[in-house]
């Protein structure tokens, strides 16, 4: 990779040696000020939209958070990436195989020695999926898997913008239903102890804002309502009842809910509102059944 990539990125001075096969590289970074990034909407996924800009186009900042290593492809947060323990890392050598194959199968063109493309974002979310399988719970991989699991929707779903007929659209479903499993299982592990969202100290799901853990229970209710169970009625239904019962701990946990972001607030009353209809229909059904 070159010294120089360009005025929207930047190469960190101090290279980054992967624990797993030791090659050394810089990783690229993303330059924030001078009107490179120009805030738009948020969406009820707590996605922060950005609008392009006339000198620097299209600028999507989820491309760049992760480290890669160019060699073998293990991926991970750079407060994660250098911590990996050492029992982690014979099998995280021992799967360098199946992190080649699996991203050639469905992105066959990246290169981590360069500029990152927003392919190559999509791919480092589909590595770190596979790399966090390696790491202990200290480590909260669950909601860290989550988390790429969800942002790799996204940018898989931009990639399906840009190329209509490669079937980015479906990858990004499966993401979608991956995220919601991964942040299911979060809850779950949270309230039986198993593992806690502790160690994942920023929760995103986003860059711009750190919902916390209520935006973990707002995105799982939320995810399990758009893309949980829905060929099976009964499944749905359960699917719909934890959810709602899930959403609704936002409002009773913690600070009190005045104290909360507004935007997490609106968004979880209207998922709320739209769980309970759904599920009302459902009784409707029922009783004219």
């Amino acid at each position: 990779m070159g010294e120089d990539v360009g005025k929207l990125t930047f190469l960190s001075k101090k290279p980054t040696e992967c624990p797993v096969c030791e090659a050394r590289f810089p990783r690229e970074e993303l330059h924030t000020g001078r009107g490179r990034l120009i805030a738009g909407d948020l969406s009820d996924e707590l996605r922060r939209n950005y609008e392009p800009s006339l000198k620097y186009g299209e600028v999507y900042p989820l491309v760049y958070p992760l480290a890669v290593c160019p060699e073998c492809l293990y991926t991970a947060f750079p407060a994660d990436f250098g911590q990996v323990p050492p029992s982690s890392i014979p099998p995280l050598k021992d799967t360098t195989g199946d992190r080649q194959r699996g991203i050639r199968s469905i992105l066959p063109d990246l290169d981590f020695t360069r500029s990152r493309t927003l392919k190559e974002g999509a791919g480092s979310y589909f590595l770190a999926l596979q790399s966090y399988d390696h790491f202990p719970a200290t480590f909260s991989p669950t909601i860290k898997q989550g988390l790429c699991a969800l942002r790799g929707a996204w940018l898989f779903s931009d990639l399906h913008k840009k190329y209509s007929n490669d079937n980015y659209d479906y990858i990004s479903r499966l993401f979608y239903r991956k995220a919601a499993f991964f942040y299911t299982r979060s809850i779950e592990n949270e309230g039986s102890g198993k593992e806690t969202v502790a160690e994942a100290a920023n929760l995103g799901p986003d860059l711009d804002k750190n919902y916390g853990y209520d935006g973990v229970m707002y995105l799982a209710a939320l995810l399990e309502y758009k893309y949980g169970p829905r060929t099976d009625r009964e499944a749905r239904v359960q699917s719909l009842i934890n959810a709602k019962r899930i959403v609704a701990r936002i409002f009773g946990m913690g600070k009190a809910s005045k104290d909360k972001p507004a935007a997490l607030l609106n968004n979880a009353k209207d998922l709320y509102t739209r769980l309970g209809e759904e599920l009302a229909g459902d009784d409707e059904a029922d009783e004219q059944a």
